[in-house]
């Protein structure tokens, strides 16, 4: 692990200066979409499709396994983000994993207030399940606003009488919409990204005067019995980092299979910058060796 890498991520992130005046929506969508945006990596084929009736961007590794699907949901706080600002995060799991993978573009907020997000994730995974995937050959992931979403997908699944997945891996998801987290203010320093007035915007955006404890807003308050085994990862540096902390005791006390990885000194989402961050490369193949392993856990049980 490199210090050095870690310090000099944290001076860049704090280096990107603030607006005096609050930006747009749009203004922030095309900022992320320059800061954040990395193309597929080598060898990995992209295309355009249509999932749940939204669209989606189609990752495959080459030689990706024959079975074995992947379903992503990018993060973005409910209201900027695409499989675009996400391709080279989203291509590098795929790759590692060597998993054919759909990132979807489900709709954002405020043009498309919750629960828009949940229907269209939902409405991606009915497609995946009814077009012929066996749930076992099925893992979700996502980040951020897109890790919630995987979370809240899957509760609303399991409404609907369907299948779960064989497992899902968060990268710093962010599970409670209330913001009533420790860390929120404990760590705000900290963070080289975010100030609690962000989060509560994009909260505002999202839900405007809805209940934010709803499980299907906010599923750290959800009974998450059920679901399959959860990877969760997260940086110490950053104000969500209680969001997966308690999820993954909440998950534990409802019989959920959980891992939690909390790495020292890094930021919301530090998986963006593998190879420039030794610990984002890491995590990255620990996610996808939890992913694949579970995946052939389940063909193995399938057999017998």
């Amino acid at each position: 692990m490199s210090r050095p890498q870690r310090d000099a991520l944290d001076a860049l992130l704090r280096s990107v200066p603030r607006p005096e005046e609050p930006p747009t929506v749009e203004e922030q969508r095309d900022g992320f979409a320059a800061a954040i945006a990395r193309p597929a990596p080598e060898g990995v084929t992209t295309r355009r499709t249509v999932l749940g009736g939204r669209p989606a961007l189609g990752l495959e590794p080459a030689g990706a396994a024959a079975r074995g699907r992947l379903l992503y949901l990018h993060g973005g706080g409910y209201a900027i983000g695409s499989p675009d600002t996400h391709a080279g995060l989203v291509g590098e799991l795929a790759r590692r994993a060597g998993l054919r993978t759909t990132s979807l573009d489900y709709r954002l907020a405020p043009e498309h207030p919750f629960p828009a997000a949940v229907d269209d994730g939902l409405a991606a995974y009915r497609e995946l399940l009814a077009s012929g995937t066996d749930p076992r050959d099925l893992v979700v992931a996502g980040d951020s606003a897109g890790g919630g979403l995987g979370l809240t997908t899957l509760l609303a699944a399991r409404e609907a009488g369907l299948p779960q997945p064989a497992a899902v891996a968060l990268f710093s998801p962010w599970t409670d919409l209330t913001l009533s987290g420790a860390s929120i203010r404990a760590k705000e320093e900290a963070d080289p990204i975010f100030v609690e007035a962000d989060l509560r915007d994009y909260a505002d955006l999202y839900l405007g005067t809805q209940d934010r404890t709803q499980p299907l807003a906010s599923p750290l308050f959800a009974d998450l019995a059920g679901l399959p085994p959860l990877l969760v990862q997260v940086g110490s540096n950053e104000m969500v980092l209680d969001d997966s902390v308690r999820l993954a005791g909440r998950a534990g006390a409802d019989g959920v299979e959980v891992t939690l990885e909390i790495g020292a000194g890094l930021p919301h989402v530090f998986q963006h910058h593998y190879g420039r961050l030794d610990e984002a490369d890491a995590a990255l193949d620990r996610a996808a060796r939890f992913l694949t392993a579970h995946l052939e856990a389940g063909r193995l049980a399938t057999v017998r």
